[in-house]
């Protein structure tokens, strides 16, 4: 994350003008925040509307740097080099990858990280290697373009190579329903926890013996809101908005509703 000096603040507007219109683009893992954030501002600001889009953290990125945007959603810290192009980024709130099993695969206990990371390397490649069936394991991976794949690489498997082994599969697109969907008795994958934690067709695996709801979990990482410097009114509005009391309790309880 940043360090407090390079964040700026944002003012919480009093009024914000009729017709203004905020559009955001980025990460999946933002989508319930970005949500709560338009639902709270547009209620207290009539005739302010806010565009949302889920198309994963390098298209806001790119979106935002060429002007086609306001403000990025990411699930990644900055690189220098978005940085050279005058990207400025905002820290919203921390969250956990989980790695996850449909609700039906036979595999009930837990991994180490050291197991995580050889699963999707493709060094390990049956369940039977970790406790479970003699199954192959199904790995959904997701396309390079997810912050959330960016940070898996570099949290979990420390920078090195995602396996390409037949039981891999990745998906063209950066949203977590359909990978849910594909996950079926033997698949494994990873997502925010936030975007998992109320679904019932699937299960977070505990790593290493904790839980993704933990605070003492080891993969978390930062979302953050990046906007192009000087920053426009409706980065000024909408980042003002997020510092205020009903920002910050939209995005509170935005997660506080996925993690019940």
């Amino acid at each position: 994350p940043p360090s407090p000096q390079e964040v700026v603040s944002f003012s919480p507007r009093t009024s914000i003008p009729s017709g203004t219109t905020i559009r955001i683009n980025g990460s999946t893992s933002m989508v319930q925040i970005n949500q709560a954030l338009k639902a709270a501002l547009t209620a207290k600001f009539q005739g302010v509307e806010v565009l949302t889009n889920a198309q994963g953290s390098d298209k806001g990125l790119e979106e935002v740097a060429r002007g086609a945007i306001d403000i990025a959603a990411v699930s990644r810290p900055l690189t220098e080099s978005e940085r050279s192009q005058g990207l400025a980024s905002s820290p919203i709130v921390r969250d956990a990858i989980a790695v996850v099993v449909g609700v039906k695969n036979p595999f009930a206990g837990g991994l180490t990280t050291a197991q995580v990371k050889d699963i999707f390397t493709g060094k390990i490649t049956s369940w039977s290697e970790v406790g479970g069936s003699a199954a192959t394991i199904q790995v959904i991976n997701r396309p390079p373009i997810s912050g959330t794949y960016q940070s898996f690489r570099q949290e979990v498997l420390q920078g090195g190579e995602f396996g390409r082994g037949t039981n891999f599969k990745m998906m063209e697109r950066d949203a977590t329903t359909p990978i849910l969907r594909v996950l079926g008795l033997n698949g494994i994958s990873y997502a925010t926890y936030s975007q998992i934690a109320d679904q019932k067709t699937v299960r977070a695996l505990a790593v290493d013996g904790i839980l993704a709801s933990e605070p003492n979990y080891p993969w978390q990482r930062t979302l953050y809101y990046v906007y192009k410097e000087p920053a426009s009114e409706a980065v000024k509005a909408f980042m003002g908005f997020v510092s205020s009391s009903g920002g910050q309790e939209a995005i509170f309880r935005a997660n506080e509703d996925l993690q019940k």
